[in-house]
Order: C-alpha cells, then structure tokens, then sequence
C-alpha cells in the first residue's frame, strides 16, 4: 500500500482558515479523500477528487466551507478549510483509492472501505 503524508493541521479560532496538504502516491490512485475523526466519533468522510477530471465530492457539512484540490504535477491533495467550526475539531485523514470517484459514495457518504492508502493523519482544533 502506498503511504500518504499529511500536513498543515494546527489550532484555529472559530471562523478561521486552514490549510491541510497531502504527498500523495502515482500508483494507481483514480480518487483522493480526505476523511476525519473526532474523538468518541465515527470517522466521517468529508471530501474526495477524482484525479482524472477533478469532479469533486463534499459532504453536507462541509459544502460550501472545504474546498479539495489535486495538482497532477505535483501529486498533492490540498483541503483548503474556510469558516471553521469548534464542531470541525478532529484528526484528518488523507486516502487514496483507485475505485473510480462515482463508485465511493452513497447515501451514507463516502464510503472509506474502498480507500486502501492513508495517512497518518493531522490534528485541526478549533476554538470557540
């Protein structure tokens, strides 16, 4: 499995931005995400970008705060984070795939059983 490296997590007052960057890996991967855990919770996908044609995914509690990006030539995954919530507070977590993007989510969100590459993760904690 490829191993993907995460960085730009931090602590940021409610309403403040981040700006989380992941090395991602040239072996096979037609999807990126980026997922997240709060502690007690679930992980919960978040946001993910199909490296052919960058169509893109968002949950609906990040829709219109994240934004994901991919730069081919230089194979990272950004998650830019806008409007930041205390409720935003988790580790985040970069995946790769190499199911294609319309294949990874449902009703349910993204579905991170069909992720086979991570992170470690980056801490984000947001202040009231």
């Amino acid at each position: 499995q490829a191993q993907l490296v995460e960085s730009g997590g931090g602590s940021v007052q409610a309403g403040g931005s981040l700006r989380l960057s992941c090395v991602g890996s040239r072996n096979g991967v037609l999807t990126y995400g980026w997922f997240r855990q709060a502690p007690g919770k679930e992980r919960e996908g978040v946001a993910a970008i199909a490296v052919r044609d960058h169509s893109t995914y968002y949950s609906d509690i990040v829709k219109g705060r994240f934004k994901i990006s991919h730069d081919n030539a230089k194979n990272t995954v950004d998650l830019q984070l806008n409007s930041l919530e205390p409720e935003d507070t988790a580790t985040y977590y970069c995946a790769a795939s190499s199911f294609l993007l319309r294949n990874l989510w449902s009703g349910a969100g993204l579905l991170s059983g069909y992720f086979e590459s991570w992170g470690q993760g980056t801490q984000v904690t947001v202040s009231s």
